[in-house]
This record gives C-alpha cells, sequence and structure tokens, in this order.
C-alpha cells in the first residue's frame, strides 16, 4: 500500500468533505432507526441501528458493556457519528471497502459474532465492568488475534480500566507507546505523538499505552489505549467546526493506522 505524505495528508482532508456531503440524508435515515440486533441485556440511552449481518467486508464495531457512567451507557459516547466518519475516510483513502452509513455493530464481549472481526472499539473504558461470561469472551478474542482499540478516558479513570483488564490478563504490563512503533506507520506516518489532540486544553498531553502479547514489546501488538485524549470527538464533530481540522485530521490518521494495523497484523 504505497503512500506518500502529502498525497495522505489531501486524502485526509478529502474523506472530512465527503463526511460533509453525506451527512443530511444520514441524519434523516437515522432518526427512524428501529434497535435490531445486539444485546437486551444492556441499556443503549435512546435508538441504535440494528448490526449488519457479517458478510467478509469490514464492519466497525463498537463494543458494548455494563458501565457506572451516564446512567450505565458510557460505552454509546460519540456513536453512531464518530464511527460512520471514521468508515467515510477509510473508505475515502483506502480500498477496504468498509460498511457505512449506519451499518456498524454493536457487540457485547461474550458475543459469539465478535469473532468475525479483527477490529473492536471500546468508549469510556473507565466505566467498564465485565462478567465473568465477558471476560471469557474477551480472553478468547485477544487470543485468537483480535485487537482492541481503548478511547476517551483519563485521569483516575485509567485505574478501572487497569482492574478490567488485569483480570483478563493478571500479569498484563502496559508499555507507553512511542512512534517508532510499527501501529504509526502502517499507513500515515506518524512520526511524533506530540502532534496527537488533546481531550481538552486544560487535561494535559495524550498518553498512549500498548499491551502486547506475552508482555513482549517486539511482538503482536494486541490492544493500543489512547489515554487522556478521546479521538472519536475530532471523528464525531469532523463536520462541524468544533475541532480545527488540523487536529481532526490527526485524530483520523490514527483511527486509519490502527484499523489497517489490527486487520494485518
Amino acid at each position: 500500500m504505497k503512500r506518500t505524505s502529502h498525497r495522505a495528508a489531501w486524502a485526509v482532508i478529502l474523506g472530512a468533505v465527503v463526511v460533509c456531503l453525506g451527512l443530511t440524508a444520514q441524519a434523516q435515515r437515522g432518526s427512524n432507526r428501529q434497535r435490531g440486533g445486539g444485546d437486551e441485556r444492556f441499556q443503549t440511552g435512546g435508538q441504535i441501528h440494528g448490526n449488519v449481518p457479517y458478510d467478509g467486508r469490514f464492519t466497525f464495531v463498537r463494543l458494548m458493556y455494563r458501565g457506572f457512567g451516564r446512567g450505565g451507557t458510557s460505552w454509546i459516547h460519540d456513536y453512531p457519528r464518530g464511527d460512520e466518519h471514521l468508515m467515510k475516510i477509510i473508505n475515502a483513502v483506502s480500498l477496504t471497502n468498509p460498511h457505512m452509513d449506519g451499518e456498524t455493530n454493536i457487540l457485547a464481549l461474550d458475543d459469539p459474532e465478535l469473532f468475525n472481526y479483527p477490529v473492536a472499539y471500546m468508549a469510556e473504558p473507565g466505566f467498564w465492568q465485565m462478567s465473568e461470561a465477558e471476560l471469557a469472551g474477551l480472553k478468547a478474542y485477544i487470543e485468537k488475534g483480535g485487537f482492541l482499540i481503548f478511547d476517551d478516558f483519563r485521569f483516575e479513570h485509567w485505574y478501572n480500566f487497569e482492574a478490567q483488564i488485569n483480570r483478563v490478563f493478571p500479569r498484563a504490563i502496559w508499555h507507553e507507546m512511542t512512534a517508532d512503533h510499527p501501529v504509526f506507520h502502517s499507513f500515515y506516518d506518524i512520526n511524533s505523538l506530540d502532534i496527537i489532540p488533546q481531550y481538552f486544553q486544560n487535561y494535559g498531553k495524550p498518553i498512549f499505552r500498548g499491551l502486547f502479547e506475552d508482555n513482549d514489546p517486539q511482538k503482536r501488538l494486541i490492544a493500543i489505549a489512547n489515554y487522556n485524549t478521546d479521538l472519536s470527538e475530532f471523528w464525531e464533530f469532523a463536520d462541524s467546526g468544533v475541532r480545527a481540522i488540523e487536529d481532526t485530521n490527526e485524530a483520523f490518521k490514527l483511527g486509519v493506522n490502527y484499523i489497517i494495523y489490527g486487520m494485518t497484523h
């Protein structure tokens, strides 16, 4: 997959334009969506669209969980616009041909359907709680090659998140990520993590931590934690002008790299 820095940067900007053009019709469809598929054990905080059946195409998967933040619906933060906007960018800059326009999936950690998808995303894991069945499902998913993206948490939220991961892998070690890791070069070359947008201006520097197979940084990265930042917030509001386009582009670049890495490792 050949790339050049100038071409890649313009492709991301073009992708943002694609998002803008498609938003109005998409929002009209979204207002009438009814829930179909997924797991009725979990609160949704409102209507969500139904899951699309597996057909081999890449599908963005958001993990739902029992939580204690936002009335138990922390996992739904930035849904569905963040998920769908990222898929529009993926479609614009690559040959991945993902599902788009209301075709992202929501799955529980113990749902057998999860094994059909190589990459899964979780929002606000600082409020995450797991049953024993979900724990077993997550462990099996990772061991079979799944790649996890954890996003949108900060400050003391790390401690609950780490406690949940330690239930799955009691000896888990989170390593501070540096820009030379292949995940930051799987599509775009991200040569400095200092350019990554902050959660909010006064929240401090974003931190990226990785979990590796057998705790060995030379082996496969199995999960990445975007700590003290919220990439999906930038994805969600890409068409609104709320965030600077430069910051939004960097957030999209990370999302694209994560997806490509998860599909190829």
